[in-house]
């Protein structure tokens, strides 16, 4: 599980929102079989998209996808979070690994490569508001400022990162962002910069000082104040986090109703049933062939008529 804490600086002109996301990286390599790259590429987008969903969302019933649609070999990454504190995401080649950046680093800028973000905004009347930004370097955390302050017009600095180790494991995970409210001093501007100066990642700190400690450190001499969470419900004093999809056995049955009752048979036939494999997680779904059977004919089915 991960979890997410909030709060102001600079006397209410930063607001800040950070979020702890190993496990949850973890998962998703896991389930994807990510090589490295993958689990870096796909554990910022994340990361990311939780810290959007939170920043963004009006209501509870809101959600937020992502889309990188870029050149490089990876195919994405593609995730989507809500208010709820759950993510999914997946990347179309989990194996993608270009070679190491010159300092010795995941290139994961190579990995997605150049192209635009996508971003998909599900309000709670299911009206659905898109838009997009060219990616600036693919590096994920830098898109997203961009995306902030291009289409949402909100001064953010933007902070990802995840470390693996061993065989791919995913060591530690997260992000902050900090936003800029209207009216911000300049001084308060200039320290904030002046503290950010040379950060591109923030997975030292995290495993040096963890959560609480990387944002106080970000903030160092600007007054950060944590919203008490536990006030609103969350006694542990943060919102809990988790990667959890809305597949289920259901929707595995209804992507098989539009296929014909010939192509049901031969499913029945050469496989014995039908295997339904959700992307966004991997799960598999084992669909027998009395279920198969059962399905009704999807709308628009036209049967084929016998000719004369």
């Amino acid at each position: 599980m991960g979890r997410l804490i909030r709060g102001l600086a600079a006397e209410g002109n930063l607001r800040v929102l950070a979020v702890e996301t190993t496990d949850i990286v973890e998962e998703a390599r896991e389930r994807h079989q990510l090589s490295p790259t993958a689990t870096a590429a796909l554990g910022r987008a994340m990361s990311g998209v939780l810290l959007l969903t939170f920043l963004l969302s009006k209501t509870p019933k809101e959600r937020i996808g992502l889309q990188f649609v870029g050149d490089g070999p990876l195919g994405g990454p593609v995730v989507e979070a809500a208010p709820d504190g759950f993510v999914r995401g997946y990347v179309k080649n989990p194996q993608a690994n270009p070679p190491l950046r010159p300092d010795g680093k995941l290139d994961v800028g190579a990995a997605i490569g150049r192209g635009e973000l996508k971003v998909d905004r599900l309000l709670s009347n299911e009206e659905l508001y898109q838009s997009s930004v060219e990616l600036v370097s693919g590096e994920v955390a830098e898109d997203l400022a961009r995306y902030l302050w291009q289409s949402e017009q909100i001064p953010s600095a933007v902070l990802l990162g995840v470390r693996v180790h061993g065989q791919g494991e995913v060591q530690v995970a997260g992000g902050v962002a900090i936003q800029v409210l209207p009216g911000c001093p300049d001084e308060v501007i200039g320290r904030l910069e002046q503290n950010l100066q040379g950060r591109t990642g923030i997975t030292d700190l995290l495993l040096e000082r963890g959560l609480e400690g990387t944002v106080e450190t970000l903030l160092e001499g600007l007054g950060y104040d944590p919203t008490d969470l536990s006030a609103v419900g969350f006694r542990k004093g943060y919102i809990p986090l988790a990667f959890r999809c809305r597949c289920s056995r259901e929707r595995a049955l209804n992507a098989l109703v539009y296929f014909s009752p010939q192509e049901r048979e031969e499913m029945i036939e050469q496989d014995g049933g039908a295997e339904v494999q959700c992307h966004w997680c991997a799960e598999r779904y084992q669909i027998t062939p009395e279920e198969i059977r059962s399905l009704p004919l999807g709308e628009g089915f036209v049967p084929e008529v016998p000719k004369a």
